[in-house]
């Protein structure tokens, strides 16, 4: 049974947030098998959330059916003990009948990402938030990211009148934005960080209401990233910032190399850790061999220093 719009937001913003990888054979075909053993694995640690087939999961380059089939493996290995999201992407008409795939599967909630290509003013945004909102009675977090960018005027308004719009997530680093949305909505929405590698700033968003963020590094390194959240709930400064200069600043000089390696590098991380999830599928790039090597130097210092 789906998890109550109400309680997603409570469980999604009670803890660490992650969006697993998706596997891909050799030949760029989905390996259900291996997602299936992945989600099982993460479902292990104390994580909030899982959130099937989004942007760590190439959600972009998924057909309808491969999104259905994850999200549907998703629910058979979790087995309920983490709420598992389903992505709603694209154009309206594909987003909402995502978004009723996933009721139909068992999801527990909705990823409402930014709708393909096209600029849209707030009214059409709203538009489009609302049309998703209304399929299913899944609570739906919103992601602002790119051309998907909701104001606090219009958000507010979303909010009073869509029950089941239950969560914000940031994927674009305005401060002065987030200041106006949270001081606007205060608790009425669960915020999460987005910002690709959201660890290096989730410690300043704790301030602007946002309790929890999306780990993409839980995908590889899940010890070491629920400690890290934990040192940032604990408003850790020293630890935070110390786990920041040791891992993530070499990490994200990695990162930053190509455009799309906030995905690729991921599942490096896997592949380094002898958990590989296969090839990224075009447009992404997977990481050189050299680049490879040095993250792969990078985890076992890490997990080297974690046990000392």
């Amino acid at each position: 049974m789906a998890t109550e719009p109400a309680e997603l937001a409570a469980a999604i913003g009670s803890g660490l947030l992650s969006f697993p990888v998706t596997p891909f054979t050799a030949d760029l075909a989905l390996d259900e098998g291996r997602f299936r053993e992945h989600m099982a694995w993460l479902a292990e640690w104390p994580v909030a959330g899982l959130f099937a087939g989004g942007g760590t999961g190439e959600g972009f380059s998924l057909t309808a059916s491969e999104t259905d089939a994850l999200v549907r493996a998703a629910v058979a290995e979790v087995g309920g003990k983490v709420p598992v999201l389903a992505p709603a992407t694209g154009a309206t008409v594909n987003a909402v009948a995502q978004a009723k795939a996933a009721a139909a599967a068992g999801a527990d909630g909705i990823f409402l990402m930014p709708p393909y290509l096209t600029e849209s003013d707030q009214e059409g945004l709203a538009a489009h938030v609302r049309a998703v909102a209304e399929a299913t009675d899944l609570g739906v977090v919103f992601y602002n990211r790119a051309n998907a960018r909701l104001d606090a005027t219009t958000l507010d308004k979303l909010a009073a009148e869509l029950p089941t719009l239950v969560a914000f997530k940031d994927g674009v680093g305005d401060l002065n934005a987030m200041v106006k949305i949270y001081a606007t909505l205060g608790d009425r929405l669960t915020y999460i960080g987005g910002l690709p590698t959201a660890e290096t700033v989730a410690l300043p968003y704790l301030e602007l209401g946002f309790t929890t963020y999306s780990s993409a590094i839980f995908n590889f390194i899940p010890e070491f990233a629920v400690g890290f959240y934990q040192d940032v709930r604990a408003k850790d400064a020293a630890s935070v910032y110390r786990k920041i200069n040791d891992f993530f600043l070499p990490y994200l000089d990695i990162r930053d190399r190509r455009n799309g390696y906030g995905v690729s590098i991921i599942k490096a991380g896997l592949r380094a850790i002898g958990r590989p999830a296969g090839p990224v599928r075009p447009p992404l790039q997977d990481l050189t061999d050299t680049e490879l090597a040095e993250l792969t130097a990078l985890v076992e210092r890490i997990n080297a220093d974690r046990v000392k």
